[in-house]
C-alpha cells in the first residue's frame, strides 16, 4: 500500500509527534488538514478550470473501534490548537443531523459575526466521532444529503421552511468522521456515493500499530510558528491560489489518471473516487497555504496526489468490505530513542532520562555516533551527572519522506510486500515541454493500463 508524503510545515509537525502517538501517522496528517482547510476556508479559494473553487478537505478515519482514530484527532489538535488561534475553540461543533440544522447553525454565525470588525464568518467544522448514530438519523432526512453537496460546492445554502428564510451564502464547512468499515459499507452506500453525497469525503483506512514503551510520555511540543504565520497570511485578504506552469503537466497526468480510473473501476467502486481530481487539486492548495504561498508547485500537487491517490485505494477496499491490513510500527533504532528522548527534554537529557526508556547501558550510548556525553557537576561537592546532547542539534526522527516519484495502482496491493510497478516518470512530459495541441485518444494510447 502506498505511503503518502507528508509535506511542508504540517507533515514536519506530524513525524515530529508520531513517535510518541499510538495512531496511524496518517490519520494526524488527514485530521491536520481537514482541520486547516477549514481555517482557510473563508478566504481561500483555488482556481479550477477559470473559476474559483473551496479548498475545504472532508475526510473520513475508518479504522475499528481502539484502532487510534481518537488518538489521532487528539495529536492533530495538538498540532494546531495554538497556531490558529481560537479559531477551533469557537468553530467546532458536533451532531449536526439535518438539512435544516445544517444551515441553521452556519446562518446563526453569519448573523453574529455581521456586525463584527471582520465581518461574517460562515467556517464551521464539524467533527464526528461517532458518525455511525448521525448516519442512523439522517436516514429520514432526504435533504440531507442535498445540503451536503451544496456545502462541498461552496453553494448558495437556504432554509425555505420557516417563516423567515435562512440563506448562507459562500460557506465554509468541513467534515471530519471517524467510522468503521463495516459501517461505512452499511450507511455510506453505493447509492448514496453515486448521487454525489459521500464521495466528496476522502475516506483512509488506519493501519494498527502497537503500543509504546512507555505510556508517560506525552506528546512533545510543536514549534506552531511556520502555521501561525502562514494562517495569518491566509485569512489576512481573499486569495485564489493557481497551479504553477511547472506543475501543470503532472496536472494533465492526474486528470488523466482520474478518468481512467473512473473507466476501469466497476461502477460500484468507481463512485466513490469521481472527484479525484479536484481532491488532489484541493489538498495541494491547503499545503500551498501553509507556506503562504499562491502558486502549487510540482511538488505540492505530487505530495497531494499520493494522498489521494492512497484515498482511491483506501475507497476500493472498502468498497470490497476489506479492512485495513495490519501494519507494524518499525520498530526504532537505539540511536533514534534516544535522540527523541534528548529532543522530548529539550535537547539536554541526563543519563536518568534517557538510559531507562532505550534499554542500553551508558557505554552503549555513548559509543552512538552524533551523541555527545558531558559530565556536570553542581557545585564543588555535587554529585557528577551525565548529560547527553545531538552532536549539530540533528533531528530526533529521520523524515520517512522521499519526493522520488512512486508508482501509481488502482488498487493497493492486499500483500504489505512492495508490488510490481511501473515508473510515472516515463510518462510525465519534461516540465519545460509545451503542451500538445491535440490530447491523444485514451483508448489508443493508454500509459496507465499496466497500473490498473
Amino acid at each position: 500500500m502506498s505511503t503518502p508524503v507528508l509535506y511542508g510545515p504540517i507533515g514536519r509537525a506530524v513525524r515530529k509527534i508520531a513517535p510518541f502517538a499510538e495512531t496511524d501517522p496518517l490519520g494526524i496528517y488527514v485530521a491536520v488538514l481537514s482541520m486547516w482547510s477549514a481555517a482557510i476556508g473563508g478566504t481561500v479559494k483555488v482556481s479550477s478550470r477559470g473559476s474559483a473553487r473551496p479548498v475545504l478537505l472532508w475526510s473520513a478515519l475508518v479504522a475499528g473501534t481502539g484502532r487510534g482514530k481518537g488518538t489521532a484527532l487528539r495529536a492533530a489538535l495538538h498540532v494546531l490548537d495554538k497556531s490558529l488561534g481560537r479559531f477551533l475553540a469557537t468553530h467546532t461543533t458536533s451532531g449536526i443531523t439535518s438539512g435544516a440544522s445544517l444551515v441553521h447553525h452556519l446562518w446563526e454565525q453569519q448573523e453574529a459575526t455581521a456586525e463584527t470588525e471582520h465581518g461574517r464568518d460562515v467556517r464551521a467544522l464539524v467533527v464526528e466521532e461517532e458518525w455511525t448514530e448521525v448516519l442512523k438519523r439522517v436516514k429520514r432526512d432526504p435533504s440531507f444529503t442535498t445540503k451536503l453537496r451544496a456545502a462541498w460546492d461552496g453553494a448558495v445554502l437556504r432554509n425555505t421552511t420557516k417563516d423567515d428564510a435562512e440563506e448562507v451564502r459562500d460557506p465554509a464547512m468541513v467534515l471530519h468522521s471517524h467510522i468503521t468499515p463495516s459501517d461505512w459499507s452499511k450507511y455510506v452506500g453505493e447509492s448514496e456515493a453515486a448521487g454525489g453525497s459521500y464521495n466528496r469525503i476522502l475516506p483512509f483506512l488506519l493501519g494498527s500499530v502497537p503500543m509504546l514503551d512507555d505510556d508517560r510520555v506525552s506528546l512533545p511540543k510543536v514549534d506552531g510558528s511556520e502555521l501561525s504565520d502562514a494562517y495569518g497570511w491566509a485569512t489576512a485578504r481573499p486569495r485564489v491560489i493557481t497551479l504553477s506552469e511547472e506543475a501543470r503537466p503532472l496536472w494533465r497526468v492526474v486528470r488523466r489518471y482520474a478518468r481512467i480510473l473512473g473507466e476501469a473501476l466497476p461502477e460500484a467502486q468507481a463512485v466513490f473516487i469521481e472527484r479525484t481530481a479536484e481532491q488532489t487539486l484541493r489538498v495541494a492548495a491547503c499545503l500551498a497555504a501553509a507556506e503562504c504561498s499562491e502558486t502549487i508547485s510540482e511538488d505540492m500537487l505530487w505530495a497531494a496526489l499520493t494522498l489521494v491517490r492512497r484515498s482511491v485505494q483506501d475507497a476500493v477496499r472498502i468498497s470490497k468490505g476489506a479492512d485495513a491490513p495490519k501494519v507494524k510500527r518499525q520498530p526504532l533504532s537505539l540511536a533514534d530513542k534516544v535522540r527523541a528522548r534528548i529532543e522530548l527534554h529539550g535537547g539536554r537529557a541526563t543519563s536518568s532520562q534517557v538510559l531507562p526508556y532505550v534499554g542500553a547501558s551508558a557505554a552503549e550510548v555513548k559509543a552512538l555516533p552524533g551523541i555527545v556525553v558531558t559530565v556536570e557537576r553542581e557545585g564543588r561537592t555535587g554529585r557528577p551527572k551525565t548529560v547527553f546532547t545531538v552532536r549539530n542539534a540533528s533531528p530526533s526522527v529521520p523524515e520517512p519522506v522521499s519526493h522520488s516519484r512512486e508508482p501509481m495502482p488502482a488498487e493497493p496491493d492486499p500483500e504489505p510486500q512492495r508490488a510490481t510497478v511501473v515508473q510515472m516518470d516515463a510518462y510525465r512530459p519534461a516540465a519545460k515541454q509545451a503542451p500538445a495541441k491535440q490530447p491523444e485518444p485514451l483508448e489508443d494510447v493508454n500509459p496507465f493500463l499496466a497500473l490498473l
